[in-house]
């Protein structure tokens, strides 16, 4: 199994931000899918965000609504998820998900493509 290493979890108020890291730097393939997903409890999990690369191109995908920023440091194998502006509703345990190849747009949101996976990292937002 390919280890992926999250961190940036927490405690954050209503209105606030916070920043999500996601290390893949045991991955080593340049054609590869990675992507963000939340469970909330009592809740299915759910896509959040994916990057998709292949050929030397590399793809973006938001899947709910504007709200999270995805973003990836080539040099240091990394990606982000900044989240601004949380609601209560954000409230999750986040994952980082990888796998190798370059998937259609819908199937970034399917968790069960990707094989390897994060720890995960819990948000909450509370005053």
């Amino acid at each position: 199994e390919v280890p992926l290493v999250e961190s940036g979890g927490g405690l954050v108020q209503p209105g606030g931000s916070l920043r999500l890291s996601c290390s893949y730097s045991a991955f080593n393939s340049d054609d590869f899918t990675i992507a963000w997903f939340r469970q909330a409890p009592g809740k299915e999990r759910e896509g959040v965000s994916c990057i998709r690369r292949s050929g030397g191109h590399t793809s973006y995908s938001d899947f709910l609504k504007g709200r999270f920023t995805m973003s990836r440091d080539t040099a240091k194998k990394m990606v982000y998820l900044q989240m601004n502006n949380r609601e209560p509703e954000d409230a999750a345990v986040y994952s980082c998900a990888i796998r190798g190849g370059r998937l259609v747009q819908s199937g970034c949101r399917d968790s069960a493509h990707f094989p390897y996976w994060g720890q995960g990292t819990q948000v909450t937002v509370s005053s």
